[in-house]
């Protein structure tokens, strides 16, 4: 007796000829959303088995907070200094600035060629003024920690 369902086209087939019919740019992104679906489902995956599978033993020493081995001391709302905000504001200031230079760096043949020498010298002025604020910070004392 012959199956009927061996007659039908499965489902993947289907849906890739599904797929192909669509002919859009969206159909380029699919491995994409499949890489991410396995990824996500590997996270919770591992996640569950080392919930399930480890031993769950709370003791108050497991709990608390690692300070290096040693007993914490004070409360976790201790005030920082304005030191450490101005060296984080001066590291995030620089770290922009230097992040403008890559675009210009991917883009700086075609910058030459249409150009000329015009975005090098805009380059070096703009490492020139990044160098004089460096120069400013250090000598007012805003990288010292003490």
């Amino acid at each position: 007796m012959p199956r009927i369902a061996a007659n039908l086209p499965s489902k993947l087939e289907l849906f890739m000829k599904y797929l192909i019919l669509l002919n859009t740019d969206l159909v380029d992104y699919i491995p994409i959303l499949v890489m991410i679906v396995a990824l996500v489902a590997l996270g919770v995956l591992l996640a569950s088995l080392s919930r399930w599978m480890g031993p769950y033993r709370p003791e108050s020493k497991n709990i608390d907070a690692y300070e290096s081995g040693m007993d914490p001391v004070g409360t976790a709302h201790e005030r920082f200094s304005v030191k450490f905000y101005l060296v984080a504001m001066l590291f995030i200031l620089f770290d922009i600035e230097v992040i403008f230079m890559y675009p210009w760096a991917v883009q700086y043949r075609h910058l030459l060629e249409t150009y000329g020498l015009f975005p090098l010298m805009e380059m070096v002025v703009f490492i020139i003024i990044l160098f004089v604020g460096y120069i400013y910070i250090y000598k007012k004392g805003g990288l010292k920690w003490a």
